[in-house]
């Protein structure tokens, strides 16, 4: 059994946080990161937030109301970050619309991709998703190792623990998209 995995904000970073992912005049997917110092407590892996970081419309290569792409140079920025402050990298990213929270197909290539790189380049440091809707979010984390997935069981902030809607799929099939 894993341990539990928990992200803590705080307050006033997760209100600016939020509001970046979903603003009131909700045109196109919003994009941020949080940088995490991991910690045991309790017999939970905790991600404490250190700094965050959200993505300028200079940041995006492309994006719309159901797809984002960061550049190139956005990406690096963040892993050079994490890097810098000896942190985990958490990648936050909103949907548009009013169904439950949950990771897309495209949402999961990526993460075949993008994650086992981060992993290389933060040697072997944890990796963090969330993706947020009007109704809630997900997360998954990549504690263990770059293939395994875990579902994040919680974002605490300001004494408030948020659970997530559980609803992407983890498991040996995580990036097999011909069934998703």
């Amino acid at each position: 059994m894993t341990a539990k995995i928990i992200l803590k904000i705080p307050k006033e970073v997760n209100k600016a946080v939020w509001s970046h992912l979903l603003p009131r005049k909700f045109l196109t997917e919003e994009a941020a990161f949080i940088f995490a110092q991991r910690i045991s407590e309790d017999g939970s892996d905790v991600f404490r937030c250190l700094e965050w970081y959200p993505i300028p419309p200079r940041g995006f290569l492309t994006r719309s109301r159901f797809y984002l792409e960061l550049t190139d140079e956005t990406r690096a920025a963040a892993i050079k970050r994490a890097h810098d402050l000896g942190a985990s990298l958490v990648e936050l990213h909103s949907h548009y619309g009013s169904w439950p929270a949950q990771f897309s197909a495209s949402d999961l290539l990526g993460f075949k991709e993008f994650v086992p790189h981060v992993w290389w380049r933060l040697k072997a440091r944890p990796y963090l998703a969330i993706v947020a809707s009007r109704s809630g979010f997900d997360g998954l984390a990549w504690v263990s190792d770059p293939k395994t997935a875990n579902y994040i069981d919680a974002i605490v902030s300001g004494g408030t623990e948020f659970a997530p809607t559980r609803l992407s799929r983890i498991g040996d099939d995580l990036y097999d998209l011909g069934t998703v």
